[in-house]
């Protein structure tokens, strides 16, 4: 994000933070027109979608640091959707998910379409794509899965309106059917309690009684993709489990690699 849209959008969200804060609060609502209130305050030029202000300190940058301040040790302010335009500031502990560096890498023949590579509007839309075309949800879980279908806008009650990258149904070897909600960062962003959390609460409230294998893929670079299963325990994001999986042409293989996959 260019400097000038940064400091824009920090000063926003600070002014919309501290109307609302005072010492001891664990969190603290605030609605979409704050947002128009705060750039009329501030004589500032409203960006083009409102959204994105929201969006980019949810997933890609951090807070600014008057607000950082406020945080007591082990713990961060996150931003949590609240119902249709209404969002909140939630204290939670310190909880972001980020690819180990020691893991091994699982090469796997490259199944992608040149043309999709070339064609992708962004990181996530390619990361997306790459996962599908290389069926890496199955190789990962271990089950038969199908797309339902991506970048999926749908309401939660208590939450409103959320958005899926991906959504996919499966079926085990006893024909136990899942549901696998699936979030892609690329770039900069990063996995946190936000989306993981609402995922989960999408599946139980529109799948009841099917299970929910959330997931959440993360470019690292050099044509790697590490997966993550994860799930919610006391309201923190749990690893279930982590791989890496570096796409290569088929010939480039190590054929002794195989062999030790197999053992």
């Amino acid at each position: 994000m260019a400097s000038k849209v940064r400091n824009r959008y920090q000063a926003l969200i600070e002014k919309i933070f501290f109307d609302h804060y005072s010492d001891g609060k664990t969190s603290l609502d605030f609605t979409r027109p704050e947002i128009k209130d705060a750039a009329a305050h501030l004589g500032i030029v409203l960006p083009d979608n409102l959204g994105d202000v929201i969006y980019s300190f949810r997933f890609r940058t951090d807070l600014p640091e008057k607000i950082i301040a406020t945080q007591p040790e082990g713990k961060e302010w996150v931003i949590e959707l609240a119902g249709r335009a209404k969002y909140r500031f939630s204290l939670v502990k310190i909880n972001r998910v980020l690819p180990r560096e020691d893991l091994a890498r699982i090469d796997i023949p490259d199944a992608t379409p040149e043309i999709i590579r070339a064609y992708a509007l962004d990181d996530e839309q390619a990361l997306l794509a790459i996962v599908r075309y290389n069926r890496l949800i199955d190789t990962f879980l271990g089950l038969t899965t199908y797309s339902l279908q991506n970048h999926l806008r749908t309401t939660v009650k208590g939450v409103g309106q959320i958005e899926i990258d991906e959504l996919y149904v499966g079926i085990d070897k006893r024909g136990c059917h899942y549901v696998i909600p699936v979030q892609a960062k690329g770039g900069k962003d990063q996995i946190g309690i936000v989306q993981i959390s609402q995922d989960i609460r999408f599946v139980e409230e529109k799948f009841s009684g099917m299970r929910c294998r959330a997931i959440a893929a993360q470019f690292m670079g050099d044509d790697v993709v590490a997966l993550f299963e994860l799930t919610l325990q006391e309201d923190e994001i749990r690893v279930v489990e982590e791989r890496h999986y570096r796409l290569v042409p088929a010939k480039q293989i190590d054929q002794g690699a195989i062999r030790n996959y197999r053992d």
